[in-house]
């Protein structure tokens, strides 16, 4: 109807600004207010294809922060772990993983800061295993740019570079994501023009975040990237507790 597409519009614009500041925000928030409208089997697929626009609003927005160097060592680990989790996304959301995934990113922060305090950094097969986690979860579950992030920043990547980095990687494993998607018949095409509408309406939030951003400090924009971290595992925790 008319009312629920203007919800969704409205809400699509919401989360495209927290997004574009957080870096993620889309694939968690989105689905409180997709799932009653078409149904949880047809929330991955949607939100694949929508954050193509969303990835291409942060780079067109972000594009002289983008650090080259983790895009290409994340997103080749992640795009053949995508694959696997889009092909098996159904028995990957269930409420295990979601708790599991919850307290790991919440248990993160306080990690990235003690590493920081030591002057420590994560070694390549740790990287290496963060990015096919990455892959795996995104491909089978909303909200996994929460993992991307956390693992960004604990390579010391901050500010702008933080949501232009993985804007990138998000739309190079996304193409995969969502070409997997269709080979199953997961799109058909009121899928495609329901996530055409929740993208292109976020487009313009893309750059209001740019604007935010550009006037917070990089201390107060890592903490509020901590804090969304933190929530947005709070949030993957309750949302397997309700499917318990």
């Amino acid at each position: 109807s008319l009312e629920e597409l203007i919800l969704v519009g409205s809400a699509a614009f919401i989360t495209s600004i927290i997004g574009g500041v957080a870096g993620y925000g889309t694939g968690l928030l989105m689905p409180l207010v997709l799932v009653p409208l078409i149904g949880p089997q047809a929330v991955v697929p949607v939100l694949g294809v929508s954050a193509i626009f969303n990835n291409l609003s942060r780079i067109a927005a972000f594009r002289h922060d983008i650090a080259w160097e983790h895009v290409w060592r994340i997103s080749l680990v992640a795009a053949p772990f995508c694959y696997l989790g889009a092909a098996f996304y159904a028995e990957l959301s269930g409420p295990g993983a979601a708790i599991l995934i919850g307290s790991a990113l919440i248990i993160l922060v306080p990690i990235r800061r003690w590493l920081k305090q030591l002057k420590k950094t994560l070694s390549p097969p740790a990287i290496t295993g963060a990015g096919a986690l990455f892959g795996l979860v995104t491909g089978g579950v909303p909200g996994g740019g929460i993992i991307l992030i956390s693992l960004l920043m604990t390579l010391g990547v901050t500010g702008g570079a933080t949501i232009a980095t993985d804007a990138m990687i998000s739309l190079l494993v996304g193409f995969v994501k969502i070409g997997t998607f269709q080979s199953y018949g997961q799109l058909p095409w009121d899928s495609w023009a329901l996530a055409a509408l929740i993208g292109t309406i976020g487009i313009p939030g893309a750059f209001c975040a740019k604007w935010i951003s550009s006037r917070l400090s990089v201390t107060v924009h890592t903490a509020i990237m901590d804090a969304m971290v933190m929530i947005g595992g709070a949030l993957l925790i309750a949302r397997g507790w309700n499917m318990i």
